[in-house]
């Protein structure tokens, strides 16, 4: 997804503790995905963001 394809410049983000926000003027929210980051222990590579990595956190506790 393109968020600059909309034509407006007019982005808030909102990094919150359990959600990320992306919203633009006209638009409203164009984004929301839990704020979630899995990473591989042995490469400390991420391997997954938002709502993947919160789904793998579920399977693995």
């Amino acid at each position: 997804m393109n968020l600059f394809s909309f034509g407006s410049r007019d982005i808030g983000i909102d990094l919150g503790t359990a959600n990320i926000l992306v919203t633009i003027r006209g638009k409203g929210i164009v984004l929301k995905e839990p704020a979630v980051v899995a990473l591989d222990r042995r490469s400390e590579q991420i391997v997954a963001t938002g709502i993947e990595a919160k789904e793998m956190l579920r399977k693995n506790t």
